[in-house]
């Protein structure tokens, strides 16, 4: 071999040991997908195969029966639902029970893992043992017993503001106290969970940057202000977004168990009103309508919060 054949095999002769180190790797690289197929799998029996079902069943009137033909009846369940007044209703209660829920689920545990922050001894657990109890009741638990409290005639709630010389309230039979009522219970139950995630968060913060702000002269509500709040973003954001997208739905259990939909429509949200559609009306067509409303309206939703948290959340790098 001359020296000019030599130069030309060179380069052939050296790629060979590296495409077969990058083929190997390509292989080897198909583990993970193995490790998640049975993920991936259940992600596509459960949720995205019914989707598109639900999609499908949004164009046909079917009254869920096997022997009853699906009719085609194209956008007219979108414009029958969007036309009736309790579709707008239903809407209106998401909207009320997602704003009323959010003091509940973000600003009041915001503030109660920070306040508690360094409480000690016996004062702490009596603090985690009233902030997380609700947390652990089951919902339909929770809904019967704010139903015994709550009870018109013989609740505690009701004698106690009687006592006191207020008038009876209605809190679960009166349209104009009954949606704030549930908006409450709901809360009520989320206070601890989102109470446990600012306390890790908050905890979570390396105390140098603490120490060092006190030994600047820092105060209390500087360091809160310039420390804490701007570490614990990514979890505020978090919990907000959480609220926005499944705060109605945390409530449908409260709903079912304690009024279903009334007084006169009054805490009807679009997941109860679907559910209503579906297993009470019968009519496949319209809650499927509903609930494909809903998944655009949050899915809308969902990319605008992913957007502000890439934009505003602030990590500790």
């Amino acid at each position: 071999m001359t020296d000019i054949q030599a130069d030309l095999a060179g380069p052939l002769v050296k790629t060979a040991p590296v495409a077969r180190i990058r083929y190997q790797r390509e292989k080897i690289s198909i583990a993970p997908w193995i490790y998640l197929a049975p993920a991936l799998v259940l992600l596509m029996v459960w949720t995205y195969i019914p989707l598109i079902e639900a999609f499908k069943l949004s164009f046909y009137q079917w009254n869920m029966l096997p022997t009853a033909p699906q009719r085609y009846v194209g956008l007219k369940n979108y414009e029958r639902l969007l036309a009736l007044p309790e579709m707008r209703n239903a809407l209106w209660n998401t909207l009320y029970y997602i704003l009323g829920l959010f003091p509940l689920s973000v600003i009041l545990p915001l503030f109660v893992a920070i306040w508690t922050q360094d409480l000690t001894g016996r004062a702490r657990m009596i603090y985690r043992a009233m902030i997380f109890v609700p947390m652990i009741v089951a919902p339909v638990v929770a809904a019967i017993l704010w139903r015994w409290l709550l009870n018109e005639d013989q609740g505690l709630i009701t004698l106690g503001l009687e006592w006191l010389g207020f008038d009876r309230i209605g809190f679960l039979t009166d349209p104009n106290y009954a949606l704030a009522t549930l908006t409450w219970i709901t809360g009520w139950k989320l206070i601890g969970f989102s109470t446990l995630l600012f306390s890790a968060a908050n905890a979570g913060i390396n105390p140098s940057y603490i120490e060092a702000a006190r030994i600047d002269g820092a105060s209390r509500w500087a360091i809160i202000r310039d420390i804490r709040l701007p570490l614990l973003s990514p979890t505020i954001l978090l919990l907000s977004m959480m609220t926005i997208l499944f705060g109605a739905q945390w409530s449908f259990a409260y709903i079912n168990v304690l009024t279903n939909g009334g007084p006169l429509k009054s805490t009807t949200n679009i997941f109860y009103l679907l559910w209503e559609y579906g297993f009470e009306t019968m009519s496949a067509g319209w809650s499927s309508a509903a609930g494909m409303i809903a998944f655009a309206g949050f899915a809308l939703l969902a990319a605008v919060c992913m957007g502000l948290t890439k934009r505003f959340a602030v990590y500790d790098d």
